[in-house]
């Protein structure tokens, strides 16, 4: 792979100007704990083996000349380090170009601009956070440029206020955090209130994880994402008025209802109960996991799903289809969609044994219900970014 990308990023920018490096950020799913990580909660992310590669070349001027193998015909997408501002036209460009406006916002100057060609194979558009991994491989390719002494976790914070500030997006610090500091075999169980965190080793012993892809494409700018952020914000200023919490990830499920009654709106009051209650599931199922209980850990995987589909809201008849489908299947020990919803994927945990039956029934099932097909990716847990 490393090899044929230095090819291509020579056939497409030309040998001169110096050694091209090649860099890998992997993708990630987030196994329990969705829409949390913003209200203060705890997530269970790991990163994936599949990810966005990345060659990169300083040039001596300030021009960004960058190159997507996933969007050839666009071909090569050219600015400057004097047009860091985001638009329509800049397409993908936004996601890296937003991340050097990023390092020149925290006082890590970027002085020149840099050829750039990326591949993912991360299915676009499917919620496993394929702009993510794109932001995190663009901090590393610049700290390696620059010696910036910046830490992974730094990345990640870097990653996210990209994201939020320069593509509007509102979204918390999962998905980088778990793109930066991912660790092979593990899921990172973050406390996204203070950012504590521990490696769970996953020891998927006679199961794998299959992710679902629903082919349903979303922009997260313009879905209900941010909206839902507002009505929880909104919740919490009203539970605020009765109770000293700070977010809604302080609440566990009995105080919750003890205090409902303060949220003044029946919508907003199935939104805060999912991210209460989804918090409460996250910190059982890790406590499963370590307790190797696995059936349990599937349990909690399937309550997340029935609260994101009626208290949240954010499934939708692709990912309800492809999820109710797999409960069906014998094998299938836990099954929710992933991410922040409106399409995207699922991620099932399925025996070994019944993999291919999954795929069968589930695909087939889906297709007559939805009309088009889904696919299907039998994943191993990967580690963080790297330099190759």
């Amino acid at each position: 792979m490393k090899q044929q990308l230095l090819e291509k990023f020579g056939e497409i920018f030309g040998e001169e100007g110096g050694e091209a490096r090649v860099y890998f950020a992997p993708g990630r799913v987030n196994l329990i704990g969705e829409h949390t990580d913003y209200n203060g909660g705890h997530v269970f992310p790991c990163a994936l083996t599949i990810g966005t590669y990345g060659v990169a070349r300083k040039r001596k001027d300030r021009a960004l000349h960058m190159y997507s193998l996933n969007f050839e015909s666009l071909g090569v997408i050219e600015s400057s380090l004097e047009e860091l501002e985001p638009s329509r036209e800049a397409g993908w460009t936004n996601y890296p170009k937003g991340v050097i406006w990023a390092f020149l916002q925290k006082g890590m100057e970027v002085t020149n601009g840099m050829d750039l060609l990326l591949f993912g194979n991360i299915p676009n558009g499917s919620g496993l956070s394929s702009s993510a991994s794109v932001e995190v491989l663009t901090g590393f390719i610049l700290r390696d440029m620059y010696g910036f002494r910046a830490s992974n976790q730094d990345l990640a914070l870097i990653g996210q206020y990209a994201e939020n500030c320069y593509n509007g997006v509102n979204c918390g610090i999962m998905d980088q955090f778990a793109i930066a500091m991912g660790k092979a075999g593990s899921a990172i169980f973050l406390d996204t209130a203070t950012m504590e965190y521990e490696y769970a080793p996953i020891a998927l012993e006679g199961a794998k994880l299959v992710i679902s892809c629903s082919n349903k494409k979303r922009g997260l700018g313009d879905s209900k994402y941010n909206e839902r952020r507002s009505e929880c914000e909104t919740a919490l200023a009203e539970l605020q008025k009765v109770v000293d919490i700070r977010t809604l990830g302080d609440l566990d499920e009995e105080q919750f209802e003890t205090y409902k009654g303060a949220i003044q709106d029946a919508v907003r009051v199935r939104r805060a109960r999912h991210a209460v209650y989804e918090n409460q599931r996250t910190i059982k199922a890790v406590a499963a996991l370590k307790a190797n209980d696995i059936e349990a850990f599937g349990r909690l995987m399937n309550a997340s799903h029935v609260s994101l589909r009626d208290d949240y809201e954010v499934t939708g008849p692709e990912l309800d289809t492809l999820v109710e489908e797999a409960w069906k299947v014998e094998g299938v020990i836990g099954s929710r969609m992933t991410g922040a919803g409106f399409g995207g994927c699922t991620v099932s945990l399925v025996k070994d044994g019944a993999i291919e039956t999954f795929q069968e029934q589930v695909g087939r099932k889906y297709r007559e219900t939805i009309g088009y097909d889904a696919d299907f990716y039998v994943v191993e847990i990967g580690g963080g970014s790297v330099v190759l």
